[in-house]
């Protein structure tokens, strides 16, 4: 799919003239430093499987803030305006391994399914934001759940989501706070254009089984499922319906 040029320079224009209304936003949360820094020392880990998320804290290109509840829409506008910033500094010098962790404070009981739920609420909320903002949808993926090209889009660009919580089944996804992380869509297409892009994800996978003793089922390339199978972490069914939508006008 194509991008619309002047869309995209539209957004990034936006996004200057918003900087001092978005002012505010940059102020760290309370215990920001504490859980950064658990946050890092969980992707340190020697099993930690993500070496993409390996290679980002090695290159200082995961940020990491930090939100109150993953259950309650508080910190919504913070993370919508912290996504666009991300899709706005990547379209000005695109890179490779860069990636934004949402650590939220709690709660820390939630099982899969209510963690998922929660997980799609900040989703659909933040989406809002974005469709209100006037910002456009990536061309280059679909917004539809159902499609096996869907992802979701902040600020004009594709990003893939990676929730973490404290009951997940999986240990890869298993962190003491429940956690966000959005990829950008156009570092994996990178990749595959490099011809680096099996090699590591194989990486992954291998990982993933000496960590959990298999390979998690859910995982699929982009254009077989739809990803948002694999963003909450839980084992669904055939018959799972997204709770997402997305209507841009």
């Amino acid at each position: 799919m194509f991008r619309d040029s002047k869309a995209l320079a539209a957004v990034d224009a936006e996004g200057s003239g918003a900087a001092a209304l978005a002012h505010p936003f940059d102020i760290p949360h309370r215990p920001q430093a504490d859980l950064e820094a658990r946050f890092q020392q969980f992707v340190r880990e020697r099993d930690f499987p993500c070496v993409g998320a390996k290679s980002a804290l090695g290159r200082g290109t995961l940020k990491t803030i930090v939100c109150r509840s993953i259950a309650s829409a508080w910190d919504d506008l913070r993370i919508h305006e912290e996504l666009r910033r991300w899709a706005q500094s990547y379209r000005r010098k695109p890179g490779l391994f860069r990636s934004l962790a949402v650590i939220f404070e709690g709660p820390d009981h939630l099982d899969e399914t209510a963690f998922e739920q929660a997980l799609w609420q900040r989703i659909q909320s933040v989406t809002d934001k974005d469709v209100w903002r006037g910002l456009p949808a990536d061309e280059r993926v679909s917004s539809n759940p159902a499609d096996p090209h869907f992802s979701l889009s902040f600020g004009g660009e594709a990003f893939f989501v990676v929730g973490l919580h404290p009951q997940a089944s999986r240990p890869a996804r298993r962190f003491n706070h429940p956690v966000m992380v959005f990829n950008l869509h156009d570092q994996f297409e990178t990749l595959r254009a490099e011809g680096r892009y099996d090699s590591l994800r194989q990486s992954i996978l291998e990982r993933d089984r000496q960590l959990a003793g298999s390979i998690n089922p859910m995982l699929a390339r982009h254009g077989e499922t739809s990803e948002a199978r694999q963003y909450s972490g839980r084992r669904i069914d055939e018959g799972w319906v997204c709770p997402f939508h997305r209507s841009d006008g």
